[in-house]
């Protein structure tokens, strides 16, 4: 590989290899795909970028094998003049890595928000249909009728607690803002 970039770390590309333990010597085709992924990324992180841009990096993996690449991309963002875009349908390693998070849904930007902000801003109101028709309309983005309950998306978190003391408010997760903010119904 070191022929192939301009910069190329060798001494890197062997720790790597080590980490993950790939051996060396062995005919990459006959590579599991999580061994595949790991050696991309090896070679990627080896080559000194300082912009990754990456689709799908960790799709297919076990939990393991993403975890210890999650590791790996943080590692690489210590140094705060890298950077890293992916994309990702996998939500729960962008909560773990993302700083950002701009959700598209056909071309279109639906959310684009530090994602400590959206964690701590947003929520989402549970409650029954009677409950429902109670809510201001104002207050919320989306909502998904549930088989027994209403999924509200909330933008505003501290001023539903306090609107509706009553209710159950929950935390959102990045999968949860997803689908209400795709198949949820806007208001």
């Amino acid at each position: 590989m070191k022929d192939i970039y301009s910069k190329w770390d060798q001494t890197l590309y062997f720790k790597y290899l080590k980490q993950f333990n790939l051996p060396p010597k062995q005919m990459i085709k006959t590579f599991s795909k999580g061994m595949r992924k790991k050696l991309e990324i090896i070679t990627a992180l080896s080559s000194c970028p300082r912009l990754l841009i990456l689709d799908e990096p960790t799709s297919g993996l076990d939990p393991v094998v993403r975890s210890e690449i999650l590791d790996i991309f943080q590692e690489f963002l210590v140094d705060e003049k890298n950077t890293i875009l992916f994309s990702s349908h996998i939500t729960s390693d962008l909560e773990h890595i993302a700083d950002y998070i701009i959700f598209l849904n056909e071309g279109q930007v639906l959310l684009n928000e530090q994602k400590d902000d959206i964690l701590e801003n947003y929520a989402i109101l549970k409650c029954d249909a009677k409950y429902f028709e109670k809510i201001d309309h104002s207050d919320f983005i989306s909502y998904k009728k549930n088989k027994y309950e209403y999924q509200v998306l909330l933008s505003n978190k501290k001023k539903a607690l306090k609107k509706y003391q009553g209710a159950v408010i929950d935390k959102v997760t990045l999968e949860e803002l997803m689908i209400l903010l795709i198949k949820g119904v806007r208001v």
